[in-house]
């Protein structure tokens, strides 16, 4: 079976075709998502976020069809808008067409989070340091994403920053590095953070407010076969004016919380539960309070050299 390396190997004319013809057949961690456009500025963004992405040929079975298309009727010249189909079906609302890519990225998240029951799926970041996994299990507004993407400029290395992919037959995780959105003053906080760091363009009133997406390093979407063990489970929680505090936290408390972060735990049923206790198990468990992200960094840092 032939593969082009990248998508960046391709070129313009090719991306192009593909894009409009069969589709575009990109690898992101462990699934293989078909995309088909016609939208004149996709082709653009896709090679800014995934030159570094494997490509496949046609004989390759996918796991997720999607299609960007427009907005049909009078939309396609008033307001415009962007349509996510997956298997030719609408499964959420249009978004303007300046939007597109954020829909593409959220829209393949909902895909995973749907299907990909393969997995016990935590909504946690997670990234790796020595060969060892660390997990930053949070809903939205505890900093979960920030944290992941600091983490990310200094060096550790991106697994998902949405998505804790955990295999039940062994317990390993499974990376998924994809583009890390940055929302409202995340944005600044990085670029402050880390200037040399590879932002994307800002969506502005988007429906999570202005988002920007950090692209994954190119070493951790290289790596994105090798799965790694998971060592640590931090639970963060930002807070404005917050001491820097590290505490454990008991396993049973931990394995609620960690549950509670879960897109199928329930589903799984009794796999779901003997993959939880495993992981909580088999992992050090933490809650870590903070304002300052370069103390938090520096605090998660030692803790990966401590053990």
């Amino acid at each position: 079976m032939q593969r082009i390396n990248t998508l960046g190997a391709l070129d313009d004319a090719e991306l192009i075709a593909r894009l409009k013809g069969a589709g575009l057949l990109i690898q992101a961690g462990p699934f293989v998502i078909r995309l088909r456009t016609r939208l004149s500025h996709i082709p653009l963004q896709l090679r800014f976020f995934y030159a570094e992405y494997p490509v496949h040929e046609a004989d390759v079975i996918a796991d997720f069809h999607v299609k960007l298309t427009g907005g049909s009727g009078l939309r396609r010249w008033w307001h415009p808008q962007a349509v996510f189909l997956l298997d030719g079906d609408r499964p959420f609302e249009p978004y303007p067409v300046s939007h597109a890519l954020p829909l593409f990225e959220w829209g393949v998240n909902w895909c995973i989070a749907m299907q990909a029951h393969q997995y016990l799926m935590l909504h946690a970041a997670n990234i790796e340091k020595n060969g060892r996994v660390m997990l930053l299990p949070a809903w939205p507004g505890a900093g979960k994403s920030t944290l992941c993407a600091a983490l990310v400029c200094r060096g550790w290395r991106l697994f998902s920053d949405e998505f804790g992919l955990v295999q039940s037959e062994n317990g390993m995780m499974v990376p998924n590095p994809r583009p890390m959105p940055l929302k409202n003053q995340s944005i600044d906080v990085i670029r402050e953070f880390a200037p040399k760091a590879v932002l994307g363009p800002e969506f502005h009133k988007t429906r999570k407010g202005t988002v920007a997406h950090l692209c994954p390093p190119a070493a951790s979407v290289a790596r994105a076969d090798e799965h790694a063990p998971p060592a640590w489970i931090v639970f963060p929680r930002y807070k404005e004016g917050a001491d820097l505090t590290l505490e454990p936290i008991a396993k049973p408390h931990a394995f609620v919380k960690l549950t509670s972060n879960s897109f199928n735990y329930q589903f799984l049923g009794l796999q779901g539960f003997q993959t939880a206790t495993r992981l909580v198990r088999t992992c050090q468990c933490y809650i870590l309070n903070y304002s300052c992200l370069e103390d938090a960094v520096t605090v998660l840092d030692e803790l990966a050299l401590s053990a």
